[in-house]
């Protein structure tokens, strides 16, 4: 018998948290197609596809993919990552660390729910920047490059990753400002940054599922320039397809 534990949107699907398969399943392939087939009628759609699924708490990814072989005893954990046709969340991979960013919810922009998750993951950086300071994926990246970087050679601006994340989003050296400028807000959707493990990151995704909204819809690229103070005049003069997220990283890489 193999258990399958619906997270997120995919409970949606089958109206139920977890389901237990007694037929015999060879591969997640085979199981998907099986739970294809036992999906209710009326319920959101569900074709196996843009799912993050751990098999006994390991991706999926890293063992065979959807051919990865499963027998009986083993628990299945299937997480949606796309949220009405739209992703929840990015992932990409820095100096042979995984990175993931979420947006999370405003009702969620407090204090609390950082440090709850801090302690229920210890092991990853966490950090949440307001997402009107996010451009997007590109900008993200290039900001959480340059603090990895500079953790690498000890030279951060601040005794922790996640301050560092926080005063280069923040385009400041003063750690009270930050958090006023880009810290989270009642009022706004925040980006949680996360660094650490494969397994680490998807316990998180289960923890935080219900919490997540669709991820870079809004454009802050008037607000962060008004913000900034930084003028048309300057970006026309940068050669860049993306010259603000361009400026910004620069901005960000030469603070100390």
């Amino acid at each position: 018998m193999i258990t399958v534990n619906f997270i997120g949107g995919a409970r949606k699907s089958f109206q139920t948290d977890s389901l237990k398969i007694t037929q015999n399943i060879d591969t997640i392939s085979e199981m998907i197609s099986h739970l294809i087939s036992k999906k209710p009628e009326n319920t959101p759609d569900f074709n196996g596809k843009n799912l993050l699924i751990a098999v006994n708490g390991v991706d999926s990814s890293a063992l065979a993919g959807n051919n990865t072989h499963l027998k009986s005893g083993d628990v299945v954990n299937i997480i949606p990552i796309i949220h009405g046709g739209s992703k929840t969340n990015v992932t990409f991979i820095i100096k042979n660390k995984t990175i993931q960013l979420f947006e999370i919810k405003k009702l969620c922009a407090n204090k609390d729910y950082l440090i709850s998750l801090r302690k229920k993951f210890p092991k990853l950086y966490l950090q949440a920047i307001s997402s009107k300071f996010v451009l997007d994926k590109e900008h993200a990246k290039k900001i959480i490059t340059i603090s990895i970087n500079q953790k690498l050679n000890n030279q951060l601006l601040s005794d922790k990753i996640e301050i560092d994340l926080l005063l280069r989003f923040s385009n400041t050296t003063q750690i009270n400002d930050a958090i006023k400028i880009a810290g989270l807000s009642k009022s706004e959707n925040f980006i949680l940054i996360s660094i650490g493990t494969k397994s680490n990151l998807i316990k998180l995704n289960e923890i935080i599922s219900d919490d997540l909204d669709v991820i870079f819809t809004k454009n802050y690229s008037n607000f962060i320039k008004k913000y900034f103070k930084i003028s048309n005049k300057t970006l026309n003069s940068i050669e860049s397809k993306t010259p603000l997220a361009d400026l910004l990283v620069e901005k960000a890489s030469i603070l100390i």
